[in-house]
């Protein structure tokens, strides 16, 4: 490797480390807010945090990496063009191509690292963080009730004035709501002296062993003037047994992008084994779906040939006519029953094709996202490095500018075919590419220009036309002037 090859690459690592670092921390302090109501208030110690901190990290590099490498290119070669070290290459022979020769081996292998990265790395992570949310709170049921507030735990609204013992799990002073089945308010109370959850990592059912307290339940009489008197139910109790599913606590939403789904936890391998299953098992449900139609309706495959029998009268016109008025009341109502069953079949089954090909586009979504950020941290290089050759200008003020308008253009329009295209609006390869085919030309036009020496926008292309119409309009409209 020659002497230029190693200063270019030692300086590009060294501002493209640190603004990897940076934005790291960056985004890490992003999804520590977006978690923020699992975090705080619940008595996590530091052990949790970090894995909790630690399973979240490998999502964020898709989004950093790219953004580092047009950062990191914009100020290199700005910092080259601005100290005159480009003037100097040139002077010498050395093109822009030339000098960015080496750089571009290095985002090679980037790229290939960033491929396996995404295709096994963010699915082992993005599983571990999907399970660890799901079973925090089996592993340490406490962390789902604070101290000196009601919270919301499955069907109960639960509130204890102080947590003690090794996990946190002797409870005292217990006051718990229970949530009607119905709209309605709250009617039945349990206080409690002291209680004890009991949990167990194997199964979803949290225990709460409530000890020497009372039960109030409010009765809704049937007579409207009794209910003056508000009456209600009380017991006491020494020992009782609450069951708590965590199921629906732990329950990821899974239609925020932030949080992740499934597919997200698969590499190219078992992205497409599962999407070959996928579709067969669409293909086979519509097949299905059309032949039940057919037999409701009475369409038969192949139509079966019949003998005209010369004895038999043709049907009439209208072959309700041959029907009493009851009968044809009963007949019409018995075939507006069959085409509303009909209908409502075809919607409901319309549906749940659209869900289940909403879901293969999910995956062919994720498939194709592990190509395109091996290609982004290329194409981002090509629009930074020619553009900090272009604008002359290093540090951290011109080319973060430039650095956050390109990125959030390419965010935004990755993000936007990524959801037009899970809702069906277009092919999920255009929505997952759109974004890397919109700006591969700005990538083309930028390295055309800084090979040429060109500045970023030509004004002499735009003012020149404006003042040769001007110089024409002129001569036509007052020759006597332009004559003196």
């Amino acid at each position: 490797m020659k002497i230029l090859d190693k200063y270019l690459l030692k300086t590009f690592l060294i501002t493209f480390t640190t603004v990897f670092v940076i934005l790291f921390f960056i985004f890490i302090l992003q999804t520590v807010w977006l978690f923020i109501s699992e975090l705080a208030g619940k008595d996590l110690d530091l052990i949790l945090v970090v894995k909790f901190l630690l399973f979240s990290m490998p999502r964020i590099i898709p989004l950093v990496l790219p953004l580092s490498v047009l950062l990191a290119s914009i100020m290199t070669f700005g910092n080259l063009a601005e100290n005159y070290e480009f003037a100097a290459m040139k002077s010498s022979g050395i093109s822009l191509q030339r000098a960015m020769r080496g750089l571009i081996v290095f985002i090679f292998v980037l790229s290939i690292v960033a491929f396996w990265f995404a295709n096994n790395v963010i699915p082992y992570a993005e599983y571990k963080f999907m399970n660890f949310r799901k079973n925090i709170a089996q592993a340490k049921p406490a962390m789902a009730i604070a101290e000196g507030q009601f919270s919301d735990v499955g069907f109960y609204n639960i509130k204890v004035n102080k947590k003690s013992g090794e996990n946190g799990n002797i409870l005292t002073g217990v006051t718990i709501h229970e949530k009607p089945n119905n709209v309605g308010e709250n009617k039945t109370v349990i206080k409690a002296k002291d209680g004890k959850l009991i949990s167990s990592e194997k199964s979803s059912i949290l225990k709460l062993v409530l000890n020497d307290g009372y039960y109030y339940q409010d009765v809704t009489p049937t007579k409207y003037e009794d209910r003056a008197k508000l009456p209600f139910v009380k017991a006491a109790f020494k020992k009782q047994v609450i069951n708590i599913d965590l199921s629906e606590l732990n329950k990821v939403d899974e239609d925020k992008e932030s949080v992740g789904s499934t597919n997200a936890m698969l590499n190219v391998n078992e992205l497409r084994y599962t999407l070959d299953s996928l579709n067969k098992n669409l293909d086979n449900e519509i097949v299905s779906f059309s032949e039940n139609i057919n037999q409701r309706v009475g369409i038969r495959k192949a139509p079966i040939a019949v003998k005209a029998d010369k004895k038999k009268k043709p049907l009439p016109n209208n072959p309700l006519s041959l029907y009493t008025t009851k009968q044809k009341s009963d007949i019409l109502k018995m075939a507006s029953s069959n085409v509303t069953s009909n209908i409502y079949s075809i919607e409901t089954t319309q549906k749940d094709l659209k869900d289940k090909q909403r879901d293969i586009n999910k995956h062919l979504t994720a498939l194709y996202e592990k190509f395109v950020i091996a290609f982004a941290c290329f194409l981002m290089f090509f629009i930074g490095a020619p553009l900090g050759a272009i604008i002359r200008k290093g540090g951290l003020g011109l080319p973060i500018v430039f650095a956050v308008l390109i990125f959030i253009t390419f965010h935004f329009i990755n993000t936007f075919g990524k959801r037009l295209s899970q809702e069906g609006g277009m092919s999920p390869f255009m929505g997952s590419w759109m974004s890397s085919f919109v700006l591969s030309p700005l990538a083309i036009l930028l390295t055309y220009r800084a090979t040429n020496d060109n500045g970023l926008i030509n004004f002499d292309a735009i003012t020149t036309p404006i003042s040769q119409l001007f110089q024409k309009i002129s001569e036509r409209f007052f020759p006597a002037q332009n004559q003196k």
